[in-house]
């Protein structure tokens, strides 16, 4: 009889997110069954040791802010959108690995779009909210890219540790589209900021990524994702032959100017503290709203068409958000990217 000897190292780089763990337990099951396999007078030889090592494959990290390989290089870029009807068609906004959208004044959202994967032009680039540094504290020292802000807001902003690049300061990377009007005609060169700023790169901002989750299959259906933001009723819509949610206004899909849905596999809807900041107003005077993403709450995540409640808590500016079921055990999300919505409580999920 014919003995197979398998050696597997695992002394090469690990994926995050427990995939260690995985790849020791399926290289002992399959160690296992070659020996139950091989009962009958097999005799096993010890493979000979040399003092030279051969070298091995290293495992490809996974970027933490999609759950997919490999993980990018080069700098984080949080850039601040707008998300009104009068800046659609947007540009580059579906290449985001993360979409925030939160309140700001008189009812409204915008965007911040988070990339690390890709580094496309993006617009239509509005300015700052003084929350955004307490958002993006998690990400680390990363660029924010904004067309301006108010006063209050950009103090904020210079006193974090984010990497700020402003069109209203003639920093890199800014041109208009004349056929527009202002402000809704301001791109980003994600790629020129890219390579102008040193900042930090990816890093672990709480998601766990799971390709499957054996909840889904008693968690209740949610093919339609209807929630508010502020007075802006914010949908999605499960596309089974995209694998992803994407997002709608009444009913019809948006789309970019390069006419790509803007889409992603979850929907997380995280309910915050949101009030009026009293110091920071927009040009027209109105009070900004301040999201709290320090704290915790509830949170309700979307993936493959379903429905998965839990709670979501942050301890501090640096500290990763981490979302949990009612059991206290990791929402995982399906890998390829997320939107947040930032919503008051009682908003409808």
């Amino acid at each position: 009889m014919t003995c197979f000897t398998f050696v597997v190292d695992l002394s090469a780089d690990r994926p995050s997110g427990g995939s260690t763990r995985a790849i020791q337990v399926t290289a002992v099951a399959l160690a296992g069954a070659l020996v139950a396999g091989a009962l009958g007078g097999c005799t096993a030889h010890k493979p000979a040791v040399s003092s030279s090592r051969a070298p091995t494959s290293r495992a490809v990290a996974v970027n933490p802010l999609t759950g997919i390989r490999p993980a990018p290089s080069g700098p984080v870029v949080a850039v601040k959108l707008d998300d009104t009807a009068a800046g659609r068609p947007s540009l580059g906004v579906d290449k985001a690995d993360v979409i925030y959208i939160e309140e700001v004044e008189g009812g409204l959202s915008r965007m911040v779009a988070v990339f690390a994967s890709s580094k496309p032009r993006a617009r239509a680039v509005r300015s700052i909210r003084s929350s955004d540094p307490e958002l993006l504290g998690q990400y680390g020292k990363i660029i924010v890219v904004a067309s301006g802000g108010g006063r209050q807001a950009l103090k904020v902003l210079d006193a974090s540790r984010l990497h700020s690049v402003v069109n209203d300061r003639g920093q890199v990377g800014f041109t208009r589209d004349p056929s527009r009007p202002a402000p809704y005609n301001l791109f980003s060169n994600l790629a020129k900021v890219s390579a102008a700023v040193k900042a930090d790169g990816v890093r672990n901002v709480g998601f766990t990524w799971a390709a499957r989750d054996p909840r889904l299959a008693a968690a209740s259906p949610a093919r339609a994702v209807s929630t508010q933001v502020g007075f802006t009723r914010v949908s999605f819509v499960w596309d089974p032959a995209l694998a992803r949610y994407v997002r709608t206004v009444d009913g019809r899909a948006i789309v970019t100017a390069n006419g790509a849905p803007v889409a992603k596999p979850n929907v997380i809807v995280q309910y915050c503290q949101i009030k009026a900041d009293p110091n920071d107003h927009d040009v027209n005077g109105n009070p900004t709203m301040f999201t709290k993403t320090i704290g915790s709450g509830e949170v309700v995540l979307f993936r493959g068409g379903k429905r998965i409640a839990g709670t979501w808590s942050r301890p501090s500016l640096e500290a990763a958000t981490t979302f949990k079921d009612a059991a206290g055990k990791p929402l995982l999300l399906a890998p390829g990217g997320t939107f947040v919505a930032l919503v008051r409580p009682g908003a409808p999920a």
